[in-house]
């Protein structure tokens, strides 16, 4: 048990160790930003569902509604760049975030992160290489392992099944959470007969025939819309399973990044349609071997990035202390194209960033 004034001397470190890497961003030509603490809490709630409210604080404000903690820096940045700001632009920011933990109650509620965000559409392989350059660079001291994967090839891989478009939004909503995905996938794959009860259900000529009273908030029409999507459902061929063992195969690939490229061009000559994903993994390996980054040493995961923020939907990365399993990562990053999209209403550009964990740099014993 830490003493307050453990604590708070903790929390000046913290605080002054970011300050540093915020100046160190600001030399790569970062302009530095704030964001407010308290965040509407509608724009995370339209982004990523009723299950943020399980990760962050809530709040309400009898002017401005429900409100949340600050769970991260990066939705306020994208929200203000799209906003007004102009292109191309880097932006760096130091403070503390929030975020409930459920699970271990050892981890920290509250933290500080400083970050790195590149808007930039010139070039994105080049912005990938350029951040996860950066990062390496400032981080080589403390002798991290180096994770790095790509969620693109994977929503590439759903986005071309040839599939009902109601599977494929249910896939690509899950990609972030990997049981639901694979309960999906087997699901969506499966050819065992409907149970009894929901076949009868939906061959039945007046499903509310004897169904009593209407009660609950659904109305009849809501739950008339679900009934046919579930006649749907029950009607769609099932994915064949040698296109399962493929999307299987490519979330098996971890090696080395060229041998991971090879080995997912071998896929990719059943899976053609995700050439295009594995032409950006192919550039961005070019673009960090001009930077000098040793792509032979570098791991890559095709599975890596799932279950961090929603966000991410391309070129993934985090730093490790593997002598400390029990720690979360040092640093984590990745490309959001997507989200700019849907914060920018109508306009879109894509960007790039990451996040370092002043705390977790001070209880390691290392300045990065």
């Amino acid at each position: 048990m830490t003493t307050l004034a453990q604590d708070t001397a903790a929390r000046a470190a913290d605080l002054a160790e970011a300050a540093r890497l915020r100046a160190l961003f600001e030399a790569e030509g970062a302009v530095p930003v704030e964001a407010a603490i308290l965040q509407p809490a509608q724009t995370l709630l339209d982004l990523y569902g009723e299950d943020i409210r399980a990760r962050a604080y809530v709040t309400s404000d009898a002017l401005r509604g429900e409100q949340m903690l600050r769970p991260d820096f990066t939705v306020p940045v994208v929200q203000m760049h799209m906003a007004d700001g102009a292109e191309p632009a880097r932006y760096c920011y130091a403070g503390e975030v929030f975020r409930r933990q459920e699970e271990d109650e050892h981890r920290a509620s509250e933290y500080v992160q400083a970050g790195f965000e590149i808007f930039d559409g010139a070039n994105p392989p080049d912005a990938d290489a350029e951040i996860f350059a950066l990062f390496q660079r400032i981080l080589a001291p403390m002798g991290l392992r180096t994770a790095t994967g790509d969620i693109g090839i994977l929503t590439t891989a759903v986005s071309g099944l040839a599939i009902s478009d109601r599977r494929k939004r249910a896939l690509m909503r899950h990609i972030w959470r990997p049981r639901r995905f694979r309960a999906l996938l087997d699901r969506f794959s499966s050819a065992a007969p409907l149970p009894a009860q929901r076949a009868a259900l939906l061959a039945a000529a007046d499903p509310f025939a004897q169904a009593g009273p209407e009660i609950g908030l659904r109305t009849r029409a809501q739950v008339e819309d679900r009934l046919e999507s579930l006649r749907q459902e029950a009607a769609a061929d099932p994915i064949p399973a040698g296109v399962v063992e493929l999307i299987d195969a490519v979330l098996a690939v971890r090696e080395k990044m060229p041998y991971a490229l090879e080995h997912l061009r071998d896929i990719a000559v059943d899976l053609p349609w995700i050439g295009p994903a594995l032409d950006r993994l192919e550039a961005r390996g070019a673009a960090l071997a001009r930077r000098g980054i040793d792509t032979e040493a570098l791991d890559f995961e095709a599975a890596y990035g799932r279950t961090h923020m929603e966000y991410y939907d391309g070129f993934v990365f985090g730093f490790y202390a593997e002598t400390r399993p029990d720690l979360p990562p040092v640093a984590t990053g990745g490309r959001y194209d997507a989200l700019t999209r849907q914060l920018g209403q109508g306009r879109a550009i894509p960007a790039v960033g990451g996040v370092i964990r002043p705390g977790l740099i001070r209880e390691l014993g290392g300045r990065a």
